[in-house]
């Protein structure tokens, strides 16, 4: 069965294919065009440009050096593509890191990654102080009179730090069913052709286009497809810090947005909430969705109420993101990812190794200019995700005779909450130290508004007493607020196989188990 793939043609890039370069091309082409919006504060390119080159000033002066890892702890507001930009202006390299994150985590990124910088909003700043005063790196408070002012008071750096394409950009922290958080290096080769393939062919923006920013920046479909886009474009974007669907409508009509860019169960929070009649919906001309599999019915139903093509694609945080797409100029089919995107190579791999027989489900292999460059200070994970040039996916699909790609399942135990990812060893590992767990396994459940909800199933040890209230309440102290069991159940003894492990798929969770 032969593979499907695009052509892999060179993506056309500027002469240096660096991030920095995406910003300086726009400020000098669309200076006085709006760049970033966040209700009334508005940035053109020229400022955004201008106030980042003061922030890598900043950074410098603060010892980043080419190389040099800084995280982000920043919601969608205006500071983030600032201080995004910054960094990379200083040679750095950006940690993006979800702000919801609790210190226990925040600094198991900043001591894994070496950031010696953490920039955060003003409401997230008592977990990455305590983190960054564990670690020893220094903490500054985006948004702070402090911070503006030095801000403020920076030369700025006329030209960014000298990078090279393959050097890394951005270090995004991911994780599979087994062992500690990974940080997917992505250098800016990734970055730059996976944001001009976004523009280009995917969703074909422009000077005059406007972008839903609702999707997380510090998650890699919403900085490639969203902020790096619409910064390679010259277009629009404007941000959502938090997700709500009635202000993402007055966002959609107010600031006239043509691409809105989600995941399914934003769809689903806007079909919930009712779309008004009468809304001015005139401008939005596409609408896109990752991160999780959309069901027909919801695309059916987002595309009427809206009253706009929904195309959905695919992808992962090792792959910048975007693999897949049903491209608007084609023939598409709902409930598929599509085809392979513009310099990028898919094949499903049998569990043999070999290619899966026409029809046969197989796991996904991606090659090309998105795959990164590996995982940061992990050879041994990175051996067993990319073998023979081939990212290994943990995804399960089948392709039709045209080529287009129908998700499966996923090979791993991955559980996809509202868009964000909950990975199950992590919140096992803190139930594990719970004094009256003995054994733990966390799954996913199907749930009507979120998509998945993330269930314990819990054994005690003997003589032990705890109440499910109890359980919840200890892991959410732990870990970010997305990432606690909302559904905790006892039972005697947990499905095994022959060597002892634990089988997930045989677990049944009743969400209606009286508490301990």
């Amino acid at each position: 069965m032969p593979d499907h793939s695009a052509p892999l043609a060179t993506s056309p890039l500027d002469t240096s294919p660096l991030l920095t370069s995406l910003l300086a091309g726009s400020a000098r082409t669309h200076g006085e065009r709006v760049a970033v919006r966040q209700d009334e504060t508005v940035l053109t390119y020229a400022q955004l440009d201008d106030a980042s080159a003061r922030v890598a000033a900043l950074l410098r002066a603060k010892g980043v050096r080419a190389g040099d890892r800084v995280a982000l702890m920043l919601p969608n507001v205006v500071h983030f593509p600032v201080a995004y930009y910054g960094v990379l202006r200083a040679g750095g390299v950006v940690v993006p890191l979800n702000p919801l994150l609790k210190a226990r985590e925040v600094a198991f990124a900043l001591r894994d990654s070496g950031a010696r910088i953490v920039v955060v909003s003003p409401q997230f700043t008592d977990e990455a102080a305590t983190a960054a005063a564990e670690v020893g790196a220094e903490c500054l408070v985006a948004g702070s009179t402090e911070f503006d002012a030095l801000v403020r008071e920076s030369e700025p750096m006329p030209d960014a730090v000298g990078r090279t394409a393959d050097d890394t950009a951005v270090i995004l922290y991911t994780s599979g069913t087994t062992g500690t958080p990974k940080g997917a290096e992505l250098t800016h080769r990734n970055l730059v052709t996976n944001a001009l393939t976004a523009a280009e062919t995917l969703l074909q923006a422009g000077p005059d286009d406007v972008l839903f920013g609702g999707l997380p920046l510090f998650h890699a479909f919403g900085q490639t497809c969203a902020l790096n886009t619409a910064v390679a474009a010259g277009a629009a974007l404007t941000l959502l810090p938090r997700f709500d669907p009635v202000k993402a409508l007055d966002i959609v009509c107010g600031d006239g947005v043509t691409i809105f860019l989600g995941v399914p169960t934003m769809y689903t929070a806007l079909l919930n909430s009712g779309v008004p009649e009468g809304l001015d919906l005139s401008r939005l001309r596409l609408a896109v969705s990752g991160g999780a599999s959309l069901p027909v019915e919801v695309l059916h139903d987002a595309e009427n109420r809206l009253g706009v093509t929904l195309l959905e694609g695919y992808g992962l945080s090792e792959t910048s993101p975007v693999a897949a797409f049903n491209s608007p100029d084609r023939p598409r089919k709902a409930g598929s990812i599509g085809l392979p995107v513009r310099g990028v190579e898919l094949r499903l791999v049998a569990d043999d190794g070999t290619t899966a027989a026409p029809g046969a489900i197989g796991e996904i292999a991606i090659r090309g200019e998105n795959v990164m460059k590996g995982y940061w200070n992990r050879p041994d994970a990175t051996a067993e995700a990319i073998r023979d040039g081939w990212f290994h996916s943990g995804d399960l699909a089948r392709v039709d005779e045209d080529g287009f790609y129908f998700i499966v399942d996923r090979k791993k135990d991955l559980i996809i909450r509202g868009g964000y990812n909950v990975y199950p060893r992590e919140i096992e590992e803190v139930l594990y130290e719970h004094p009256a767990v003995a054994e733990a396994a966390v799954v996913g459940v199907p749930h009507a508004v979120h998509g998945e909800e993330t269930a314990a199933v819990i054994t005690l040890r003997a003589g032990a007493h705890a109440m499910a209230t109890e359980i919840r309440d200890y892991v959410k102290e732990r870990v970010a607020a997305y990432k606690y069991p909302r559904i905790v159940t006892f039972t005697d003894a947990l499905p095994k196989g022959a060597t002892g492990k634990i089988l997930k798929r045989e677990i049944v969770v009743d969400q209606h188990t009286p508490e301990h």
